[in-house]
């Protein structure tokens, strides 16, 4: 019986197109058309999660380069869009019918117009072999199969198959295997090679990710907490696969080293004035102060915590993960500080002046809350622990920074402005120590410094290199 029924699955589900890249059939259950449609519906999507990067300049170049391989690829015709987005994540990923997008987070850490051209082509060569659509399909088909095969074994449709069925989509959902990231990026070392750039690129480009990678695993390590993984976006090989280097090699064979455009000087000039980390409209941190323009406001977390500064949340995390500090914001609040504690169920709750503000501070066994009023909004600082001894610990460091909340000052209104990317040309003595001095980067500034510059761990500037330092 689950042999018939697979076979009728099967047969009802047979879909197949040919493939643009090998030209053998593919199992997929949309035409080109609903491909660039199911793209468009996931763009709009996209640009509600991410805001697009405010700077013209910048996108066009993008664009510019990205038009530029895709007219060497496999599905020329294709209308491609580029997008670069304005987050500091590391990433860049693909959406069936051409829709492709870069943060600006990842554009720190490249060095070249070829490595731009690589993390691209890269992700031309998923749009090209239709991994969206076929990892879609695979979905669709597996889901369809479920249903059908619930009609004839009504335990199918039961908890444990739904349970069945959600493993089954969340697999196909995950990402990208290993072997079609690879063929990515052979089809990205050849479209970099018919475009007149190095293939190598892209291995520059798995090792500068890489880099990154083992150094917030060291910072992790120092901080307590979890590491940061990107995910799709090479993170499925290193740079010295042995087959990555094959397909590289192959796509470099017929081209000449010395006609390669690496076009580092182009690249660092579109570059200059990225907004790097945090953009202002989120707020900024400056050596773990945090400062919101918009909300007139200013809080320090310990210095040793790691604060996360997210969309919808703002919160600190000590260093050995044992505590944490959130911060959560109410509009028009009622009553004084004391009676809205009240309203959230805090008893004991204290009056007090946070900086002149009208505030109460709710200190209970498990948990240590600020409630603090400014303008129409109330502003609550809450500070909770693993363990009733975990917070005994960090106790007086989450009063000290519920404490240190107030009002922005006129004097602290320039610091909300946005670190950016500006390129300089390296002075006599000039090594990254030097100039992690100077930066506002705090105790990482060094190691930040040498991986934007593609020299981590150990490199140090030469005289008059054109170097990227962040002000």
């Amino acid at each position: 019986m689950r042999f018939l029924i697979i076979s009728l699955a099967l047969i009802l589900l047979a879909g197949c197109a040919q493939n643009p890249v090998t030209g053998e059939s593919d199992f997929v259950m949309m035409s080109e058309g609903q491909e660039v449609a199911v793209g468009r519906l996931n763009d709009e999507q996209v640009k509600k999660q991410y805001k697009v990067y405010e700077a013209k300049a910048l996108q066009d170049y993008v664009n510019g380069v990205g038009q530029k391989i895709a007219k060497q690829s496999h599905r020329p015709n294709l209308q491609y869009r580029f997008t670069v987005l304005d987050t500091p994540e590391i990433n860049a990923f693909a959406l069936p019918g051409g829709y492709i997008y870069i943060t600006r987070g990842i554009m720190a850490y490249l060095n070249s117009e070829a490595e731009l051209a690589g993390v691209l082509g890269h992700e031309i060569g998923h749009v090209t072999a239709r991994h969206g659509v076929r990892q879609q399909s695979a979905t669709q088909a597996a889901n369809i199969g479920i249903n059908i095969a619930s009609i004839f074994v009504p335990e199918i449709g039961s908890s444990i198959g739904k349970k069945v069925s959600d493993v089954v989509s969340g697999a196909l959902l995950s990402g990208y295997g290993r072997d079609q990231e690879l063929e990515a990026d052979r089809l990205g070392a050849v479209y970099l090679s018919r475009s007149g750039y190095d293939p190598e690129a892209i291995t520059r480009v798995i090792g500068v990710l890489k880099n990154q990678e083992s150094q917030d695993a060291e910072l992790a390590k120092q901080e307590g907490r979890e590491l940061r993984r990107y995910h799709g976006l090479f993170a499925s090989h290193p740079d010295n696969d042995t087959r990555l280097q094959q397909a590289v090699g192959e796509a470099g064979k017929n081209s000449s080293p010395s006609a390669h455009f690496e076009g580092r000087n182009e690249f660092l000039a579109a570059l200059d004035g990225l907004v790097f980390n945090d953009n202002g409209d989120q707020g900024v941190l400056r050596n773990n102060c945090f400062y919101h323009g918009e909300l007139g406001i200013a809080v320090q977390f310990p210095e040793d915590w790691q604060v996360h500064n997210l969309p919808d949340t703002l919160a600190a995390v000590s260093l050995q993960g044992e505590a944490q500090l959130q911060l959560k914001i109410v509009a028009q609040p009622h009553g004084s500080p004391v009676e809205y504690a009240r309203q959230l169920g805090a008893n004991g709750a204290q009056a007090v002046k946070v900086h002149g503000l009208p505030a109460a501070l709710i200190d209970l066994p498990d948990s240590i809350i600020g409630v603090i009023f400014l303008g129409q909004q109330a502003f609550i600082l809450q500070g909770q622990a693993k363990t009733r001894q975990g917070l005994a610990k960090h106790r007086d460091e989450i009063i000290d920074a519920i404490q240190s909340f107030h009002a922005l000052g006129n004097d602290e209104r320039s610091l909300v402005r946005p670190l950016a990317i500006r390129i300089h040309a390296a002075r006599q003595g000039d090594t990254y120590a030097r100039l992690a001095q100077v930066s506002p980067l705090g105790k990482s500034a060094q190691s930040y410094l040498r991986l934007i510059n593609a020299q981590y761990p150990d490199g140090e500037p030469q005289l008059g290199q054109r170097i990227k330092v962040i002000e």
